[in-house]
């Protein structure tokens, strides 16, 4: 009898493996963590690391959040040395003390003439010949001029003003009032005078997201944030791309909560238990209040800030990658039986496209599977029946 029960809780145990479940154990979600493919024993697996949710990790992506174009291009000290480019219109004025010199007359004593700077960068200017204009401030401009009219005309003097900068646009695009080339002025602007330039979004800042490209770097941050942080606020470039998208911010739940579905913000921001309350909590019969998952990828400056720098390496050498865009996956882990995940939980911020996974408990397995052996005669003619089973095979 004793072999018998043995057998019978050895099949228990087992079978607990190959019930229908909803997702992975909280135990095969952190047993998988920090292993490469080779180590966990399957073939293109994603190599991640789990991070836990405390008042530590809360701050770091809470702050990252708010700042992430600053991290990536900077505010900068100002509007830098403004120059002539090719395609510039200026207007150069020439004055003369006399009334007889090459711009004077007796009527006036002033000549105003439009030029365009040529893709060789200079302009011509009558009696001085061409002038290089492209690389040069409006000042460096006009004391070239002035310099070589001195010994041809009477007491020269000249003013040299900027009409148009072809040179330095920016683009805007996408969910824009006006999508279009923007000329930037000779002042300093930042990315939210320039989108105004180009009728201002058309969607509500909590939803719409801005991508600046410069280069080859490429920064995204939502409206609402630049807005909120001054410093995330750039001075835009000559040649910068500024491309403003619509897109309601969603999170995915799943798991053992009321219910499984994709759920809208429907706020300007939204924290772990904002976002848990709106699936309508944890399933209180089926729960692993230890196991809500937050399957995210992360900035690497995160990651890296998150995980250390060994750690991160380390990762790197186990197969973690980057998705297309430079982000590596992460997964975030809140006990929700620590007193402290409830203030925890209300700092960490919810970012659009996370997959919240609430764990079902182990004992729901054990549960399913009892009652998958006891549905079709009732258990105790299940059990007969496996245990004349194990007789028959042993004689």
């Amino acid at each position: 009898m004793n072999r018998l029960n043995a057998i019978l809780v050895c099949a228990l145990l087992t079978g607990c493996q190959a019930v229908p479940g909803e997702g992975p154990l909280s135990s095969a979600i952190t047993k998988d963590a920090g292993l490469s493919a080779q180590e966990i024993g399957r073939q293109n697996t994603v190599a991640y690391d789990i991070v836990d949710v405390d008042a530590r990790s809360a701050r770091l992506v809470s702050d990252y959040v708010a700042t992430a174009l600053n991290r990536r291009f900077g505010i900068g000290g100002g509007v830098g040395r403004v120059v002539i480019g090719v395609g510039d219109a200026l207007k150069v004025t020439i004055f003369e003390a006399g009334s007889d010199g090459l711009f004077s007359t007796t009527d006036s004593k002033q000549t105003n003439m439009d030029l365009v700077v040529q893709p060789n960068g200079m302009a011509t200017i009558p009696y001085v010949g061409p002038v290089q204009f492209a690389g040069k401030t409006l000042e460096q401009a006009r004391e070239t001029i002035l310099a070589a009219l001195v010994k041809k005309a009477v007491e020269p003097d000249v003013i040299v003003t900027s009409l148009s900068t072809a040179s330095r646009n920016v683009t805007v695009s996408g969910a824009v009032g006006r999508a279009s080339v923007v000329p930037l002025s000779l002042v300093s602007e930042t990315i939210n005078e320039v989108i105004a330039k180009a009728g201002g979004p058309v969607a509500q800042p909590y939803e719409t997201y801005v991508t600046l490209v410069r280069g080859k770097k490429t920064g995204t941050a939502l409206l609402k944030s630049i807005i909120e942080n001054p410093s995330e606020n750039v001075r835009v470039q000559p040649g910068d791309q500024i491309f403003v998208t619509r897109e309601p911010r969603t999170f995915t739940v799943l798991g053992s909560t009321k219910i499984n579905k994709r759920v809208e913000f429907g706020a300007s921001e939204l924290n772990l238990l904002e976002a848990v309350a709106l699936a309508g909590g944890g399933n209180d019969t089926t729960i692993d209040a230890k196991g809500y998952f937050v399957f995210r990828y992360e900035e690497p400056d995160v990651v890296m800030s998150l995980l250390g720098t060994e750690r991160f390496n380390a990762m790197l050498r186990k197969g973690m990658a980057p998705d297309s865009v430079g982000r590596y996956p992460i997964v975030y882990r809140l006990n929700m039986t620590q007193p402290d995940s409830l203030i925890v939980g209300q700092t960490f911020p919810v970012k659009s496209r996370d997959v919240i996974y609430a764990s079902r408990h182990p004992s729901v397995d054990l549960s399913k599977f009892m009652a998958f052996v006891a549905r079709p005669i009732g258990i105790a003619n299940g059990v007969t029946n496996v245990a004349q089973d194990i007789q028959d095979l042993e004689n």
